[in-house]
Parts: structure tokens; sequence; C-alpha cells
């Protein structure tokens, strides 16, 4: 997985040295793509058949429709729950547009509601982050581990989906509830390279709503293979059907979720 995200992100890499904002496409308000993104799951899924040629596909590009589905784990118990592979092929197109690091290639491998492995490569910086059920998370073989961060000092990551009418009333609340009362408040622009930055302990907290699954599949793996926490808006540690998330080094996820419960 690290081999086809590497070579995913080589690709854009280089498609990034002649690309051209005429390129861009708009999927909606706000929301933009190109055939950087397209190009990349193609890469991505046609490795990730060979490698596991059982399992289907959740991609945000819908390049591999045909296995498109949202595997659920409400089956019957004499049913195999299906493998699925989860993939982002460029998570912060807008950053790459703008030639604004981060930006990441996401691949999860989910079976119904259980992130069996996760792999985000960040593209600018050559860092590939990785971990896999009850074995740890790692940047380039480097054991990783969340921060001890109290929510005075804490560094958090607050980000700004494209649903702006919808969500406007919590970022809000969130900034007003934390901006002066925390070490400081960022956005990165891409959920996988946040949910990693809370891994490796370089941000302490983030959260983020109206993601797709392929936003926050991987990195949610490698904060929970790190030692932190990651539920959805709501608290539950069942988040993989859903769109929202909250992850953290374990010591503020409450002080996050009683500011989100206010709205």
């Amino acid at each position: 997985m690290c081999k086809i995200a590497r070579q995913a992100g080589e690709y854009i890499r280089e498609e990034r040295k002649k690309f051209s904002l005429d390129s861009v496409e708009r999927k909606h308000a706000h929301d933009y793509v190109s055939y950087v993104d397209k190009g990349s799951e193609r890469l991505i899924v046609s490795a990730l058949r060979e490698l596991l040629p059982e399992a289907g596909f959740i991609t945000e590009e819908g390049t591999a429709q045909g296995d498109r589905s949202t595997v659920r784990s409400n089956q019957p118990h004499s049913v195999p729950v299906p493998l699925c592979w989860v993939v982002d092929p460029l998570d912060g197109t807008t950053n790459f547009i703008h030639r604004y690091p981060p930006y990441a290639v996401s691949i999860a491998l989910l079976q119904g509601n259980t992130i069996l492995l996760g792999v985000v490569y960040e593209i600018c910086a050559d860092e590939c982050f990785y971990a896999w059920q009850g074995g740890g998370a790692y940047l380039d073989g480097k054991l990783l581990h969340v921060s001890n961060q109290s929510i005075q000092d804490a560094l958090l990551c607050f980000q700004y989906p494209y649903n702006s009418e919808a969500y406007k009333p919590v970022i809000n609340h969130l900034i007003d509830t934390f901006y002066g009362h925390v070490g400081s408040i960022r956005a990165c622009g891409s959920a996988a390279m946040a949910l990693c930055m809370v891994a490796a302990g370089r941000l302490d907290g983030y959260a983020e709503q109206y993601l797709g699954q392929w936003d926050f599949m991987a990195g949610s793996l490698i904060v929970m293979e790190a030692g932190g926490t990651v539920t959805d808006y709501q608290g539950s540690d069942d988040f993989t059907q859903g769109n929202s998330v909250v992850a953290t080094n374990g010591v503020i996820q409450q002080n996050i979720l009683e500011a989100i419960k206010k709205t």
C-alpha cells in the first residue's frame, strides 16, 4: 500500500510541474477536481485490484464506479463481510491547485465498520504515514505517538468544509470558544494530513464535518494506532459511516466534544 501511494504521489508531483489552472473543473461551489485527481485514482485502483482482487472500492472521483459500495457491518453473521478499499487520490485539491502544502494520497482497507489498514502519503514533504489494526502507527518506519498536551496549550486544527452555510454556526462557535484560550488554531486544508499530524503529535486536536469517507478513513486508524482518540461529532467511536470526525490526543477529546454539543 505504501508503494502504491508513493507511485500515485510521484505522478501528482510530476504533473504539478506542468499543471495549469485551465485544467480545473468545479464539482460544486468551491469544490474542485482536475485530471490529476482522476489520473491518480485510476493508477491507485488498478494497482489495488491486483493486490486484492476480491475487494470493492469507495473512491472520491468514482473511477471504480462499478465496484463502488458502502459496506456496512449489520449483515447476517453467516454472510462474510466484504473488504473495501477507500481511496482519496488527492486529498487537498485546493491546496494542490494553489501550490500550497500539504496535499496527500490516502488509502484505507475497510471490512464492515472496521479499518484494517491505512496509508497517507504527503507529497510535498515526501512523508509516508501508515498503520494496521493492532500494529501501531508509523512515519517512514518511525513509531508515532500522540502528544499529552492539555487544552490550555493545545494546537488545534478546525477546518472549513464546502458546506459553508450549514457549518458556519459550528465553526464560529468553535473559534469563539477556543481562540485565545488554547495554544493556537490552524487549518491545513487536508483532512488526511490533519489526522496524521495529530498522530505525530504535531497537532493536539482536529475537528471537521461534512467529510467523505475517503477523507478520514486512513488517517483515523493512524491516530488510533498512535494512541489517540477518534469519534464523530456525537462522541461515538462508530464513526466510519458518518461524515464528521473529532480526533485528539485523548486528553482534550471531551473539551472539543463539549463545545460541539453546545452548537
